[in-house]
């Protein structure tokens, strides 16, 4: 993974493109900075050309780091592929294709409450041989809807979540990261693997994020580290029906002369978690609107959440240990009847609720 500095200079880039305002107010004091007068303009015209002999070195300086960064991806790369095999057992303790030994299965939270109830639990072992043995305790196969309790602790994902999304991430087994090829360019893939269910006949969902690790040609000083350009989404195959980022809805029409109303019905879009693997694609000439780049850049954040975080350490997400704390964080709320007026739509409508293939 990559050092602390490059995350945290990844972290405050996310939070400043989420942040329009913020963006706004970093490119007028750029704009202000390149109209004042600087010290170079006061230099003696021979310092002024040494000075450009640093910059210079400086380009020189941005396209070694970035082969550092490239060598880092050679090194996360070959790190994926001894993490593999553990993240295998991860799967099959998850699916219940594996039982764990119970050496395995110890922890030291365990053995201390074990330590305190051990005298009680001899006291009472020698009465409950004597009673009739119960009826056998539910034991679930595995560790039942693993991945989709991460959804819902992480607030990241669970923003994305929708209650018709969590029948079909029941069936989600695991989520892998694979990283670009040496003789291929940047890139990381996120693939999200499923059991046979009956919404959609795919057993392997992805989502890949290219990178680029390159100083700007036009810019070579605002290099910082890798960052994510652009990502490319998969075809769900759907079952006839099953479609929850789409939905049915019922809209009544009246005839402005004769007065009859007729009804009609419609696919609209649909939130869904699922719409994440059907992402906005990257203009050519780069020109995007404010919600798009929005959208864009909240996408890139969860995708590198998902690499970071989520896989790497996806028990203690499980458990909440892993969750950040979000005190600090005030949650601005609407004023009032501003949720009402965003809500508003000419046309009744009816079977909001209902996905359509």
């Amino acid at each position: 993974m990559e050092g602390d500095h490059s995350e945290t200079r990844g972290k405050v880039g996310d939070q400043v493109m989420q942040n329009p305002q913020a963006l706004a107010a970093l490119q007028d004091r750029l704009d202000n900075v390149s109209h004042t007068p600087s010290t170079i303009e006061s230099l003696p015209k021979s310092v002024k050309r040494r000075v450009n002999a640093l910059k210079q070195v400086q380009v020189r300086c941005a396209h070694l780091e970035a082969k550092f960064y490239e060598e880092v991806h050679e090194l996360e790369r070959k790190y994926a592929a001894l993490y593999q095999p553990l993240f295998d057992k991860r799967k099959d303790v998850v699916s219940g294709a594996v039982e764990p030994t119970d050496e395995e299965c110890e922890w030291h939270s365990d053995r201390e409450e074990g330590e305190e109830l051990a005298d009680e639990l001899k006291k009472k072992a020698t009465i409950e041989e004597k009673k009739e043995e119960p009826a056998a305790e539910e034991d679930p196969k595995g560790i039942p809807e693993f991945w989709l309790t991460i959804f819902r602790n992480v607030d990241m994902l669970s923003d994305l979540l929708q209650e018709h999304d969590e029948p079909i991430l029941k069936h989600l087994q695991d989520i892998k990261v694979k990283f670009s090829e040496p003789d291929q360019p940047m890139s990381f893939t996120l693939e999200f693997h499923f059991e046979t269910n009956n919404f959609f006949k795919n057993t392997v969902l992805t989502k890949v994020y290219k990178m680029k690790s390159e100083p700007d040609s036009a810019d070579p000083f605002s290099f910082e580290g890798p960052e994510i350009v652009d990502c490319e989404g998969c075809d769900i195959d759907w079952h006839k029906g099953k479609d929850v980022t789409v939905k049915t809805i019922k809209k009544k029409q009246k005839h402005k002369g004769r007065g009859t109303v007729r009804t009609i019905t419609k696919q609209v879009p649909n939130d869904s978690f699922f719409n994440f693997f059907n992402p906005i694609k990257v203009s050519s000439d780069g020109e995007m609107d404010e919600d798009s780049e929005l959208t864009l850049a909240t996408d890139f954040e969860i995708g590198h959440f998902f690499r970071e975080r989520v896989v790497p350490r996806a028990v203690l997400y499980f458990t909440g240990e892993a969750l950040e704390d979000d005190d600090s964080f005030e949650e601005e709320e609407l004023e009032e009847g501003e949720e009402e007026d965003n809500d508003e739509d000419g046309d009744e409508e009816e079977g909001d609720d209902d996905p359509k293939a």
